[in-house]
Protein backbone atom coordinates (compact mmCIF):
# COMPACT_ATOMS: atom_id res chain seq x y z
CA UNK A 1 0.00 0.00 0.00
CA UNK A 2 1.43 3.41 -0.91
CA UNK A 3 1.90 6.17 1.62
CA UNK A 4 -1.06 8.56 1.81
CA UNK A 5 1.33 11.50 1.46
CA UNK A 6 4.39 10.52 -0.63
CA UNK A 7 7.71 11.78 0.71
CA UNK A 8 9.76 14.23 -1.33
CA UNK A 9 12.96 12.28 -0.82
CA UNK A 10 15.06 14.54 -3.03
CA UNK A 11 14.04 17.59 -0.99
CA UNK A 12 14.85 15.72 2.23
CA UNK A 13 18.32 14.77 0.92
CA UNK A 14 18.95 18.33 -0.28
CA UNK A 15 18.02 19.66 3.18
CA UNK A 16 20.31 17.15 4.95
CA UNK A 17 23.20 18.05 2.65
CA UNK A 18 22.65 21.76 3.20
CA UNK A 19 22.48 21.32 6.98
CA UNK A 20 25.66 19.23 7.10
CA UNK A 21 27.77 21.24 4.62
CA UNK A 22 29.24 23.51 7.35
CA UNK A 23 30.50 20.38 9.14
CA UNK A 24 32.20 18.66 6.18
CA UNK A 25 35.61 17.34 7.20
CA UNK A 26 34.67 16.48 10.78
CA UNK A 27 35.85 13.15 12.18
CA UNK A 28 39.11 11.29 11.59
CA UNK A 29 39.89 9.29 8.45
CA UNK A 30 41.14 5.70 8.89
CA UNK A 31 44.81 6.65 8.72
CA UNK A 32 46.05 3.19 9.82
CA UNK A 33 45.34 2.04 6.23
CA UNK A 34 47.71 4.20 4.15
CA UNK A 35 45.49 4.42 1.06
CA UNK A 36 42.47 5.49 3.14
CA UNK A 37 44.55 8.15 4.87
CA UNK A 38 44.82 9.91 1.48
CA UNK A 39 41.04 10.32 1.01
CA UNK A 40 39.68 13.89 1.09
CA UNK A 41 37.81 14.12 4.44
CA UNK A 42 35.39 16.72 3.04
CA UNK A 43 33.75 14.24 0.68
CA UNK A 44 30.07 13.53 1.32
CA UNK A 45 27.60 11.56 -0.76
CA UNK A 46 24.20 10.01 -0.13
CA UNK A 47 21.86 7.91 -2.26
CA UNK A 48 18.38 6.52 -1.62
CA UNK A 49 16.98 3.81 -3.91
CA UNK A 50 13.33 3.01 -3.23
CA UNK A 51 11.80 -0.43 -3.72
CA UNK A 52 10.05 0.84 -6.86
CA UNK A 53 13.45 1.68 -8.36
CA UNK A 54 13.50 5.48 -7.97
CA UNK A 55 16.98 6.90 -7.27
CA UNK A 56 17.62 10.08 -5.27
CA UNK A 57 21.15 11.41 -4.77
CA UNK A 58 23.07 14.29 -3.28
CA UNK A 59 26.72 15.35 -3.10
CA UNK A 60 29.42 12.85 -4.11
CA UNK A 61 26.98 9.96 -4.58
CA UNK A 62 28.58 8.90 -7.86
CA UNK A 63 32.18 8.85 -6.55
CA UNK A 64 33.52 5.34 -5.84
CA UNK A 65 34.96 4.74 -2.37
CA UNK A 66 36.35 1.77 -0.46
CA UNK A 67 33.36 -0.04 1.05
CA UNK A 68 35.53 -1.95 3.57
CA UNK A 69 33.41 -3.76 6.19
CA UNK A 70 30.14 -3.12 4.35
CA UNK A 71 31.32 -6.01 2.15
CA UNK A 72 30.73 -8.31 5.15
CA UNK A 73 26.96 -8.13 4.56
CA UNK A 74 27.40 -9.53 1.06
CA UNK A 75 29.92 -12.26 1.94
CA UNK A 76 27.57 -13.30 4.77
CA UNK A 77 24.80 -13.57 2.17
CA UNK A 78 27.04 -15.71 -0.07
CA UNK A 79 28.12 -17.95 2.85
CA UNK A 80 24.49 -18.50 3.88
CA UNK A 81 23.70 -19.46 0.29
CA UNK A 82 26.52 -22.01 0.26
CA UNK A 83 26.30 -23.47 3.75
CA UNK A 84 22.91 -22.44 5.15
CA UNK A 85 22.43 -22.32 8.91
CA UNK A 86 25.57 -24.43 9.42
CA UNK A 87 27.60 -21.23 9.40
CA UNK A 88 26.41 -20.53 12.95
CA UNK A 89 28.62 -23.37 14.18
CA UNK A 90 31.57 -21.16 13.24
CA UNK A 91 30.41 -17.69 14.25
CA UNK A 92 27.95 -16.28 16.79
CA UNK A 93 25.06 -13.85 16.44
CA UNK A 94 25.55 -11.60 19.47
CA UNK A 95 26.75 -7.98 19.67
CA UNK A 96 30.40 -7.84 20.66
CA UNK A 97 30.58 -4.82 22.96
CA UNK A 98 34.28 -4.77 22.09
CA UNK A 99 36.40 -3.17 19.40
CA UNK A 100 35.95 -4.66 15.92
CA UNK A 101 39.46 -6.13 15.98
CA UNK A 102 39.56 -7.40 19.57
CA UNK A 103 41.83 -10.39 20.20
CA UNK A 104 40.99 -10.69 23.91
CA UNK A 105 37.35 -11.61 23.24
CA UNK A 106 38.34 -14.17 20.61
CA UNK A 107 40.67 -15.95 23.06
CA UNK A 108 38.04 -15.94 25.79
CA UNK A 109 35.52 -17.55 23.42
CA UNK A 110 37.90 -20.23 22.09
CA UNK A 111 38.26 -18.92 18.56
CA UNK A 112 34.54 -18.56 17.79
CA UNK A 113 33.90 -14.90 16.85
CA UNK A 114 30.96 -13.17 18.48
CA UNK A 115 29.26 -12.18 15.20
CA UNK A 116 29.94 -12.09 11.43
CA UNK A 117 30.56 -8.34 11.28
CA UNK A 118 33.54 -7.95 13.60
CA UNK A 119 36.83 -8.65 11.81
CA UNK A 120 37.33 -12.16 13.23
CA UNK A 121 33.76 -13.12 12.32
CA UNK A 122 34.11 -11.76 8.80
CA UNK A 123 37.37 -13.69 8.36
CA UNK A 124 35.55 -16.88 9.43
CA UNK A 125 32.80 -16.11 6.90
CA UNK A 126 35.38 -15.50 4.16
CA UNK A 127 36.87 -18.92 4.98
CA UNK A 128 33.43 -20.43 4.29
CA UNK A 129 33.05 -18.50 1.02
CA UNK A 130 36.46 -19.86 -0.02
CA UNK A 131 35.25 -23.49 0.25
CA UNK A 132 35.83 -25.29 -3.05
CA UNK A 133 37.54 -22.26 -4.62
CA UNK A 134 40.99 -20.89 -5.15
CA UNK A 135 41.38 -17.38 -3.66
CA UNK A 136 41.20 -15.88 -7.16
CA UNK A 137 37.94 -17.73 -7.88
CA UNK A 138 36.41 -16.63 -4.56
CA UNK A 139 37.33 -12.99 -5.23
CA UNK A 140 35.78 -13.31 -8.70
CA UNK A 141 32.58 -14.73 -7.21
CA UNK A 142 32.28 -11.80 -4.78
CA UNK A 143 32.83 -9.23 -7.56
CA UNK A 144 30.28 -10.95 -9.84
CA UNK A 145 27.75 -11.00 -6.99
CA UNK A 146 28.16 -7.27 -6.39
CA UNK A 147 27.87 -6.51 -10.10
CA UNK A 148 24.71 -8.62 -10.31
CA UNK A 149 23.09 -6.91 -7.31
CA UNK A 150 23.97 -3.40 -8.49
CA UNK A 151 23.22 -4.29 -12.13
CA UNK A 152 26.50 -2.67 -13.20
CA UNK A 153 29.56 -4.31 -14.72
CA UNK A 154 32.15 -1.67 -13.86
CA UNK A 155 32.41 -2.42 -10.12
CA UNK A 156 36.05 -3.19 -9.35
CA UNK A 157 38.44 -3.92 -6.52
CA UNK A 158 40.90 -1.13 -5.75
CA UNK A 159 44.13 -3.13 -5.81
CA UNK A 160 46.09 -0.28 -4.22
CA UNK A 161 43.81 -0.43 -1.17
CA UNK A 162 44.02 -4.25 -1.07
CA UNK A 163 47.84 -4.09 -1.12
CA UNK A 164 47.80 -1.35 1.50
CA UNK A 165 45.66 -3.49 3.80
CA UNK A 166 47.75 -6.60 3.27
CA UNK A 167 50.92 -4.66 4.10
CA UNK A 168 49.55 -3.27 7.36
CA UNK A 169 46.96 -5.86 8.47
CA UNK A 170 49.00 -7.33 11.31
CA UNK A 171 46.09 -7.58 13.70
CA UNK A 172 43.96 -9.36 11.11
CA UNK A 173 46.80 -11.85 10.60
CA UNK A 174 46.87 -12.32 14.37
CA UNK A 175 43.10 -12.92 14.52
CA UNK A 176 43.23 -15.41 11.63
CA UNK A 177 46.19 -17.31 13.06
CA UNK A 178 44.44 -17.41 16.41
CA UNK A 179 41.32 -18.97 14.85
CA UNK A 180 43.48 -21.38 12.87
CA UNK A 181 45.14 -22.47 16.14
CA UNK A 182 41.70 -23.35 17.49
CA UNK A 183 40.89 -25.29 14.30
CA UNK A 184 38.26 -22.72 13.25
CA UNK A 185 39.66 -21.96 9.77
CA UNK A 186 39.74 -24.61 7.04
CA UNK A 187 42.07 -22.81 4.64
CA UNK A 188 45.59 -21.36 4.92
CA UNK A 189 45.59 -17.97 6.65
CA UNK A 190 47.27 -16.33 3.64
CA UNK A 191 44.50 -17.52 1.31
CA UNK A 192 41.67 -16.42 3.61
CA UNK A 193 43.15 -13.00 4.24
CA UNK A 194 43.98 -12.55 0.56
CA UNK A 195 40.27 -12.84 -0.19
CA UNK A 196 39.28 -10.77 2.86
CA UNK A 197 41.54 -7.83 1.99
CA UNK A 198 40.27 -7.82 -1.59
CA UNK A 199 36.57 -7.90 -0.63
CA UNK A 200 37.13 -4.95 1.73
CA UNK A 201 38.85 -3.07 -1.13
CA UNK A 202 35.75 -3.12 -3.35
CA UNK A 203 35.19 0.39 -4.70
CA UNK A 204 31.57 1.46 -5.15
CA UNK A 205 29.60 4.69 -5.25
CA UNK A 206 26.70 5.41 -2.90
CA UNK A 207 24.30 4.85 -5.79
CA UNK A 208 25.80 1.46 -6.66
CA UNK A 209 25.92 0.39 -3.02
CA UNK A 210 22.32 1.40 -2.37
CA UNK A 211 21.23 -0.58 -5.45
CA UNK A 212 23.25 -3.62 -4.30
CA UNK A 213 21.61 -3.55 -0.88
CA UNK A 214 18.07 -3.11 -2.13
CA UNK A 215 17.23 -6.82 -1.75
CA UNK A 216 17.48 -6.35 2.03
CA UNK A 217 14.71 -3.76 1.90
CA UNK A 218 12.59 -5.81 -0.51
CA UNK A 219 12.09 -9.14 1.29
CA UNK A 220 15.13 -10.72 -0.35
CA UNK A 221 14.25 -9.88 -3.96
CA UNK A 222 15.70 -7.56 -6.59
CA UNK A 223 12.51 -5.50 -6.98
CA UNK A 224 12.59 -4.56 -10.65
CA UNK A 225 13.52 -8.01 -11.97
CA UNK A 226 11.72 -9.99 -9.27
CA UNK A 227 14.76 -12.27 -8.93
CA UNK A 228 15.14 -13.78 -5.48
CA UNK A 229 18.53 -13.24 -3.84
CA UNK A 230 17.58 -14.79 -0.49
CA UNK A 231 14.32 -15.89 1.13
CA UNK A 232 12.16 -13.36 2.98
CA UNK A 233 13.13 -15.05 6.27
CA UNK A 234 16.86 -14.87 5.50
CA UNK A 235 16.63 -11.20 4.50
CA UNK A 236 14.90 -10.53 7.84
CA UNK A 237 17.67 -12.33 9.72
CA UNK A 238 20.47 -10.49 7.91
CA UNK A 239 18.70 -7.22 8.75
CA UNK A 240 18.44 -8.29 12.40
CA UNK A 241 22.19 -8.87 12.56
CA UNK A 242 22.84 -5.51 10.89
CA UNK A 243 20.66 -3.78 13.48
CA UNK A 244 22.33 -5.42 16.48
CA UNK A 245 25.91 -5.84 15.26
CA UNK A 246 26.45 -3.64 12.19
CA UNK A 247 28.30 -0.77 13.85
CA UNK A 248 30.78 -2.53 16.12
CA UNK A 249 30.58 -1.28 19.69
CA UNK A 250 28.47 1.66 18.47
CA UNK A 251 25.62 -0.60 17.32
CA UNK A 252 23.33 0.20 20.24
CA UNK A 253 23.82 3.94 19.76
CA UNK A 254 23.02 3.65 16.04
CA UNK A 255 19.87 1.59 16.73
CA UNK A 256 18.83 4.15 19.35
CA UNK A 257 19.32 7.18 17.11
CA UNK A 258 18.56 5.81 13.62
CA UNK A 259 16.52 2.67 14.24
CA UNK A 260 17.37 0.97 10.94
CA UNK A 261 19.49 -2.08 10.05
CA UNK A 262 22.85 -0.86 8.82
CA UNK A 263 26.47 -1.76 8.24
CA UNK A 264 29.36 0.65 8.41
CA UNK A 265 32.88 0.53 7.03
CA UNK A 266 36.05 2.40 7.99
CA UNK A 267 36.15 3.88 4.49
CA UNK A 268 33.37 6.16 5.78
CA UNK A 269 30.45 4.38 4.14
CA UNK A 270 27.24 3.13 5.74
CA UNK A 271 24.61 0.96 4.05
CA UNK A 272 21.11 0.98 5.56
CA UNK A 273 17.94 -0.93 4.75
CA UNK A 274 14.51 0.54 5.44
CA UNK A 275 12.42 -2.63 5.07
CA UNK A 276 9.63 -2.25 2.53
CA UNK A 277 10.79 1.27 1.71
CA UNK A 278 14.32 1.80 0.42
CA UNK A 279 18.03 1.10 0.57
CA UNK A 280 20.29 3.99 1.59
CA UNK A 281 24.05 4.48 1.25
CA UNK A 282 25.98 7.40 2.68
CA UNK A 283 29.69 8.21 2.51
CA UNK A 284 31.67 10.66 4.61
CA UNK A 285 35.26 9.57 5.37
CA UNK A 286 35.66 11.19 8.81
CA UNK A 287 35.02 8.57 11.50
CA UNK A 288 33.83 8.82 15.10
CA UNK A 289 35.54 7.09 18.04
CA UNK A 290 33.80 3.79 17.21
CA UNK A 291 35.10 3.73 13.63
CA UNK A 292 31.76 4.70 12.07
CA UNK A 293 31.22 7.66 9.75
CA UNK A 294 30.51 10.68 11.95
CA UNK A 295 28.50 12.74 9.47
CA UNK A 296 27.14 9.63 7.77
CA UNK A 297 25.58 8.50 11.04
CA UNK A 298 24.17 11.97 11.61
CA UNK A 299 22.76 12.12 8.06
CA UNK A 300 20.98 8.80 8.57
CA UNK A 301 19.55 9.96 11.89
CA UNK A 302 18.18 13.05 10.12
CA UNK A 303 16.78 10.90 7.29
CA UNK A 304 15.06 8.49 9.73
CA UNK A 305 13.54 11.40 11.63
CA UNK A 306 12.24 13.11 8.49
CA UNK A 307 10.86 9.97 6.82
CA UNK A 308 9.57 8.08 9.87
CA UNK A 309 11.30 4.95 8.52
CA UNK A 310 12.67 3.70 11.86
CA UNK A 311 11.71 0.06 12.40
CA UNK A 312 10.56 1.12 15.86
CA UNK A 313 7.90 3.46 14.50
CA UNK A 314 7.81 7.06 13.33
Amino acid sequence: MSDPTPLDLQAILDDIYRDLTPRLGEGKVADYIPQLARVNPRRFGMAVVTVDGAVHMVGDAEVPFSIQSISKVFTLTLALGKHGENIWKRVGREPSGSAFNSIVQLEHEHGIPRNPFINAGAIAITDLVLAGHTPKEAIGEIVRFMRYLADEDDILIDNEVARSEAATGYRNFALANFMRSFGKLDHPVEHVLGVYFHQCALAMSCRQLAKAGLFLAASGKVPLSGHSVVSRQRARRINALMLTCGHYDGSGEFAYKVGLPGKSGVGGGILVAAPGKASVAVWSPGLNHNGNSLLGSLALEMLANRTGWSVFGA
